[in-house]
């Protein structure tokens, strides 16, 4: 109920045999438990994909021949801005790493330095993968007004042809898979990038000096990890295969 106070349970009675499976925590346990089921999640998702790109491989796009745009030129630069893109969120999970560090030598200002690099890197990401969105959509003319008009303009570039009454599956299957995968990856990473920043927060009033421990630095590093390593994954089997 409201205005009690909280209830600290005893290890030994919260455990039951005095100790916790594989020597963790029960939140970083937690954690583990849902990574999991996530990651069956994307693995169902790319696993479709790849079924998809198989039955429809005559008529699915060449995605060297989409991706060609970087920002403030108009240079053909197939797949660089993704790949820009897969080095900051990597670089990301290298400051993270730091983070989590410093966190085990109690060192207040380091996890704080290394969290805001970690948010920064996030935050990067989001506004970039925002950007190829924005381009996907506008189309081979590279205009978003043109958005409507492009559905076709989208089939018949990459597609093999199409009609008014027999549409090409292939592209159309792709654009969904993309915006979907993607979207899915993007809200994992957004998600990824508030609770850095809260936990950045908290480190930077101390919260987690009165408590003794870092260790929710590592429960969101773990999650952190995760989103990168998915990325990989994205960008491997829908970007390079």
């Amino acid at each position: 109920m409201a205005g009690e106070a909280t209830q600290v349970i005893d290890q030994k009675e919260l455990w039951g045999g005095g100790r916790s499976p594989f020597s963790v925590s029960y939140g970083k346990l937690m954690m583990w438990f849902f990574l999991i089921s996530d990651a069956l999640s994307f693995g169902g998702f790319l696993t479709a994909l790849g079924f998809q790109r198989h039955h429809l491989a005559n008529e699915w796009p060449i995605t060297e021949q989409i991706f060609t745009h970087f920002p403030f030129t108009h240079a053909h630069i197939p797949l660089l801005y993704v790949a820009f893109m897969t080095f900051i969120l990597i670089i990301s999970s290298v400051t993270m790493v730091l983070a989590v560090e410093a966190g085990h030598r109690m060192d207040r200002k380091g996890v704080i330095k290394w969290m805001a690099f970690t948010v920064l890197g996030g935050a990067i990401f989001l506004g970039s993968q925002a950007w190829e969105w924005k381009t996907f959509i506008a189309g081979p003319d590279g205009l978003i007004e043109t958005w409507g008009d492009n559905a076709t303009l989208f089939r018949n570039f990459y597609g093999q042809g199409t009609s008014a009454t027999n549409p090409v599956e292939g592209p159309q299957l792709y654009a969904n898979f993309f915006f979907f995968i993607t979207g899915f990856h993007g809200t994992h990473v957004f998600s990824g990038v508030i609770l850095n920043l809260l936990v950045l927060i908290r480190a930077i009033q101390g919260w987690y000096d009165k408590r003794g421990h870092y260790e929710m630095v590592e429960k969101v590093g773990l999650y952190w990890h995760f989103v990168d390593l998915v990325w990989v994954f994205v960008f491997t089997f829908f970007y390079l295969v």
